[in-house]
């Protein structure tokens, strides 16, 4: 399993960030993100990440501790955009009919010639579909191929605060790794069980709440998914990355593998 570095105690946003150079399109401002990853959305996110502007960001990225040059990195688009969604607040808090996930941003693999693999990650934007950050590692295909094997037809989904990868379908909510495991049981659980964990693990963290007017990470809020204000920095990994896009910066999350 990869984690995310954490940094002072935080359960999921790695601390280590990158200026690599300017967004394509910089400027941007964050808007809400589409409710499906359809064929249209995913054509759009794969022509922004195979951009000659974005693959030469990745190539630094791929070269910046000096194992690849910048010139030979030579980065590759592989596969298709798939998507990345992440525990719903409406879920959380609730809400008639809503699902357990969202969509929060889609991912791109990128290669480089010596190997190294790295996540794009790319949002709607005010100014069209952009990069707005890249992971080292393969988290998020990793994890769309073993929900679509372990529960085919389900949705597969991150719970940030803990760092959890789950697939749902069915009223079932399945375990991915070592994180879900750890919360649902390596049999899972039902999607109202589920439900019941996370109503009390941040029903009380909602936006409104004494937790989230103090500014505390770790709440959720109401405003679209990508704007800034009051998202957390457990849940809200791309709204901090579309602020660094709105200024021409791509924001990195490096991951690691444990012993």
């Amino acid at each position: 399993m990869t984690k995310r570095c954490a940094a002072a105690g935080a359960v999921f946003l790695a601390a280590t960030a990158a200026v690599l150079g300017p967004v394509p399109a910089a400027g941007a401002v964050p808007v809400p993100q589409p409710a499906a990853a359809t064929a249209e959305v995913r054509a759009a996110a794969a022509r922004a990440a195979g951009a000659p502007e974005t693959l030469a960001t990745v190539s630094r990225f791929f070269a910046r501790e000096g194992k690849v040059g910048e010139a030979a990195a030579q980065p590759r688009i592989e596969g298709e955009a798939v998507p990345v969604n992440h525990l719903s607040p409406d879920f959380v808090a609730g809400k008639a009919g809503a699902d357990v996930a969202r969509l929060e941003f889609l991912a791109s693999k990128a290669v480089s010639s010596d190997g190294q693999v790295a996540a794009l990650w790319t949002a709607r934007t005010e100014a069209g579909w952009q990069v707005v950050n890249i992971a080292t590692g393969d988290d998020e295909f990793r994890y769309a191929q073993l929900g679509a094997v372990k529960l085919p037809g389900g949705v597969v989904f991150r719970e940030p605060q803990i760092d959890a990868w789950y697939v749902a379908g069915g009223g079932r909510v399945l375990p991915l790794d070592e994180d879900a495991v750890r919360a649902v049981g390596e049999r899972g659980t039902s999607l109202g069980r589920y439900r019941v964990r996370v109503v009390a693990a941040y029903g009380d963290k909602l936006a409104g709440s004494a937790y989230a007017e103090a500014g505390r990470a770790g709440g959720y809020a109401d405003a679209p998914r990508g704007a800034g204000a009051g998202f957390p920095a457990a849940a809200g990994a791309v709204a901090a990355a579309l602020v660094l896009a709105a200024a021409g910066a791509l924001r990195v999350h490096r991951r690691r593998h444990p012993a």
